[in-house]
């Protein structure tokens, strides 16, 4: 025999996974802390500021 579903618990159920897996991506993508934001930053400067020293010409510098 089959099993009975209520389709409005299945919805709800569904519903409810996809608010779940939608909080999780945003949790991912949102929740760094302001440590890890600024540690990123850091780098990233770093990396512009060590390719910009690398150079051979000014960028600023059109004959």
């Amino acid at each position: 025999m089959t099993e009975i579903v209520n389709l409005q618990r299945a919805r709800k159920e569904r519903a409810r996974r996809e608010r779940e897996a939608q909080a999780d991506a945003n949790r991912r993508r949102f929740g760094r802390t302001k440590a890890e934001k600024a540690s990123d930053r850091d780098a990233e400067s770093r990396t512009t500021r060590t390719l910009d020293g690398k150079r051979l010409e000014d960028p600023e510098k059109k004959d």
